[in-house]
């Protein structure tokens, strides 16, 4: 699905007529740039938001049949592996250096940014085959001398089952980057569907015949995820049709390449900080299943429903995180990268950016720590009384800090769009330390709660520290006066959007069924939507002019990517 502005590239474009003179100061019509960063946030958060439900009716399903258990632990610790590799690897570092790369060949030579697609895809796929084999080889070996926990073996075989998908889902990430540089949003957004309804339709097989062991159903589900990212890949190929020539590589291509792996690794390290923090969560949640009871030589306090929880609440923060926070970042992306030799341009862009995230981010943070008690129940319905209570701590833990994960995906880019790589590298691997640092300390007294609490409170840090130095490696002062009083103009709205809420759920007699919980939050979350959208309408919030703002008549998205 397009915006209705785009067009099918047209000869000029592909032949980079509109090509800026490197290095050069360009001039930017600020408002048709403000307008196509509108339509674009609006297409992907559409789409992204249908992805989420879905993924949201997954994981209920799928909650629903494996529990705050072990068998719920090993299925979850197995999907992850593959998709910490696609945020890592396709969503994250290679993309976020390849598409700078590729936007700017562009400019030059259609063919030749032919060529860089074309040969990074190829080494993405023999790279991350090459990954998959050792990995398999690794785990088989566990599982020979290995101890033989049958939660242990489970959650192995399961990852072996479902660690093919990870060239799959790499690829299908950096052909989405393709298409968001062609100006279509559209089909990369609406990708994950595809995933979400298989596994959707593999979960209601064993809840509609129960007599379908939990391990069986597990084995069902995580069969249909590898067969998705099969249909994915077809559906962005498909999508590429007209706009990519794969073809072979000549020397000029094999250079660019070049150019991206070098800034691979270190915005491997600097996109992929909340990736490999949630790799180390991972690790830690299942420790009792795959280590032991013990660490350090004394009791651990996790258990074996620790990763399930974990793993399943987190997706509650990533919704609006998803739906929003990702939207904005990805839109924004490419216009960075187009107006990087333009500094008026890019820091409008930027501050945009950043505002439009703490618009959606803060209210969101405050809204989900105030209804977290009617969230867990109407989502985990068939988690113990004990899970309920433990995964309601772990979103007061992960909630507070949405707006700074949004922060950072736009934040970072910004750097990369300049082509540094090393700051936020060096700024993200300080957060992996202390994030594993607070992490061995907090478990202890929080237990998994203590792993979320550690991921948000790095967030906020890093967020924070990446915005100052913006100011001096970047020349852009991000955090302007206009957009610190348009901080606390959206501070105060969410603060009184939150107080309503807060109060809807105080006063409203304490649930006592599902029915009850569900009917509470649903009044709740609306009450709020209402309340926020109110005083953002009354009070002329500019964030949500530029929301509904489009761009100038004539204006092409695909012109805006490409000029």
């Amino acid at each position: 699905m397009n915006l209705p502005a785009m067009t099918r590239p047209d000869a000029n474009v592909r032949d980079g007529v509109a090509a800026e003179a490197a290095g050069a100061e360009q001039p930017h019509d600020l408002h048709a740039l403000g307008g196509v960063l509108a339509a674009a946030i609006r297409i992907v958060a559409s789409l992204t938001l249908v992805s989420r439900l879905t993924g949201l009716a997954r994981d209920i399903l799928t909650a629903g049949l494996f529990g705050d258990t072990g068998i719920g632990s090993a299925f979850n610790a197995a999907f992850q592996v593959p998709n910490i590799f696609r945020r890592l690897f396709g969503e994250g570092a290679l993309s976020a250096a390849f598409l700078p790369e590729y936007t700017t060949t562009r400019l030059k030579s259609a063919d030749a940014a032919d060529q860089l697609a074309s040969l990074t895809l190829r080494g993405l796929t023999l790279t991350t085959a090459l990954i998959v084999v050792v990995i398999e080889l690794a785990l088989m070996g566990v599982l020979y001398w290995g101890n033989h926990d049958a939660d242990r073996i489970l959650s192995i075989r399961l990852m072996m089952l479902m660690l093919p998908m990870m060239p799959m889902v790499c690829t299908t990430a950096i052909l989405g980057g393709v298409l968001q540089s062609h100006g279509k949003f559209g089909p990369p957004a609406a990708a994950p569907v595809i995933l979400n309804l298989m596994m959707i339709a593999a979960a209601l097989v064993p809840l509609i015949w129960r007599d379908i062991p939990k391990e069986t159903s597990a084995y069902l589900v995580g069969t249909s995820a590898v067969v998705a990212s099969i249909l994915q890949i077809a559906w962005s190929v498909i999508a590429l049709r007209g706009l990519v020539r794969w073809t072979r590589a000549t020397e000029a291509a094999r250079d660019s390449a070049k150019r991206v792996l070098k800034r691979f690794v270190p915005v491997l390290f600097g996109l992929g900080t909340l990736q490999l923090n949630t790799m180390m969560d991972t690790l830690l949640a299942m420790w009792p299943i795959w280590i032991g009871a013990t660490m350090f030589g004394k009791p651990i306090t996790l258990d074996d429903a620790s990763n399930s929880i974990l793993s399943y609440t987190s997706r509650l923060y990533q919704f609006p995180l998803g739906v929003f926070g990702i939207a904005v970042a990805t839109a924004v992306f490419p216009l960075l990268s187009r107006t990087a030799g333009s500094s008026v341009a890019f820091v409008d862009v930027l501050r945009r950016g950043v505002r439009l995230s703490l618009f959606i981010g803060i209210p969101a943070s405050v809204g989900l720590v105030v209804v977290r008690e009617d969230l867990v129940h109407t989502m985990f319905l068939r988690f113990s009384k004990e899970g309920l209570e433990r995964s309601a701590l772990v979103v007061a833990c992960f909630a507070p800090a949405v707006w700074a994960y949004s922060l950072n995906h736009v934040l970072t880019r910004a750097f990369y769009a300049r082509g540094d790589t090393v700051t936020p590298m060096r700024v993200a691997m300080a957060m992996v330390i202390v994030n594993l640092s607070l992490n061995l300390v907090l478990i202890w007294y929080l237990r998994e709660a203590g792993l979320a609490l550690s991921t948000g409170l790095c967030a906020v840090a890093q967020s924070l520290l990446v915005a100052w130095i913006a100011r001096k490696k970047l020349g852009a002062d991000v955090f302007d006066r206009s957009t610190v009083v348009g901080s606390l103009k959206i501070l105060g709205a969410a603060t009184v959007m939150g107080a309503g809420v807060w109060a809807t759920v105080a006063f409203w007699p304490a649930p006592e069924s599902w029915r009850m919980h569900f009917v509470r939050l649903s009044v709740a979350t609306v009450a709020g939507a209402v309340l926020y959208g109110g005083i953002a309408f009354v009070f002329r919030l500019e964030e949500l002019r530029w929301l509904v703002r489009r761009a100038p008549a004539g204006v092409k998205m695909e012109s805006m990517m490409a000029e």
